[in-house]
């Protein structure tokens, strides 16, 4: 499949350079439950590039490394060639905790094609062994609009892949085997993420970038619509017990606040204002237990700098208990990605 890498936006040193704030409340435990690391001909970031964005501030103790169609095998069985993404994170974490510092990519979401019929419980089996005990899940993402200028991913689907009985055969594998499911989609689509749901009540679903309300294309200038739109999608799925939501990725162009469009990179301040209403409405619809603040670095990194992120992330929390807060930045990625919440010198 290829990617159309210009739905992200670049991301520019220089212009993150123009403003730098301190990391808030930096002693407060982070999770990240949500980053890439590949290579491409046009962008690179790997686990230097990472533990750099991690060393800025924050007390990032942790985190799951979520599958971005890299590192896989070359050749062999095409159902067994994202493996090779699996292997390159468990090693990328192995080597990480035998220097010290943040766990990263202690947990795994790999992915596979679950349309592969008989074979596919084989192969999961062998992504469990691929993970060396840091495989959680799979995502799959099914990402779909038929008008090209609303997409804002760099793959798409066929539509109606989460309902198709290939898939659902596939899928009844995941909870056998203790794993998991990141569901990726645009907010026109999440009422196939809440069938979903309904058929396989056992398996955990973590629905990635806060359902994804589309603010570009034929959206654009149609905020509060979608935002209606999104929100109430965003309420029906909220009653399935079994999904989750990740709060970030709203520095995608997808959401279409054009933060990267400022002459200067923005303070955390105007990041939590512009993604406040999207925050505290998926909040309001899952409750901390069923949430998590994700950074979804690299790709968010167009739009602002790794503190600058989780200062707005803070922000948003500001009015939270201090057990909500634990639920938010560690406490409810650590039970849902079955990591042991670190403890450290500072803890």
């Amino acid at each position: 499949m290829a990617f159309d890498t210009s739905r992200h936006i670049p991301v520019r040193p220089d212009w993150l350079a123009t403003h730098v704030e301190e990391a808030l409340e930096p002693e407060r435990l982070i999770i990240d439950p949500h980053h890439h690391l590949w290579s491409r001909p046009d962008s690179h970031y790997l686990a230097p590039e990472f533990l750099a964005d991690l060393g800025s501030g924050h007390r990032v103790r942790a985190t799951v490394f979520v599958e971005a169609h890299a590192m896989y095998r070359q050749g062999g069985d095409p159902l067994e060639r994202p493996l090779g993404e699996i292997e390159f994170a468990a090693k990328t974490g192995e080597e990480a905790a035998r220097a010290g510092g943040p766990a990263i990519c202690a947990g795994i979401v790999g992915t596979l094609d679950l349309q592969g019929g008989d074979r596919v419980r084989a192969v999961l089996e062998a992504a469990i062994a691929a993970g060396r005990g840091r495989l959680r899940g799979l995502r799959c993402s099914s990402v779909h609009h038929p008008d090209p200028a609303a997409r804002g991913s760099m793959l798409d689907f066929p539509p109606g892949m989460l309902g198709s009985s290939a898939f659902r055969a596939g899928f009844a594998h995941l909870a056998p085997l203790g794993l998991s499911f990141d569901a990726w989609m645009y907010h026109t689509q999440l009422d196939d993420c809440a069938d979903l749901a309904d058929a396989f009540p056992e398996t955990t679903i973590i629905l990635n970038h806060i359902g994804g309300p589309i603010g570009i294309g034929p959206y654009a200038g149609r905020r509060d619509e979608v935002f209606a739109e999104w929100a109430a999608s965003l309420e029906r799925l909220a009653k399935r017990p079994n999904v989750v939501v990740k709060l970030g990725g709203l520095g995608m162009k997808l959401f279409g606040f054009s933060l990267h469009e400022r002459p200067a990179a923005p303070d955390s301040s105007a990041v939590a204002a512009a993604w406040r209403p999207y925050v505290e409405t998926a909040l309001s619809a899952f409750g901390v237990d069923r949430a998590m603040f994700e950074s979804n670095f690299p790709v968010d990194k167009g739009s602002c700098s790794y503190v600058v992120l989780w200062n707005a992330f803070k922000r948003l929390a500001d009015a939270f208990s201090a057990s909500e807060k634990e639920a938010l930045f560690a406490a409810t990625a650590a039970r849902i990605y079955k990591i042991d919440l670190p403890v450290d010198k500072e803890g």
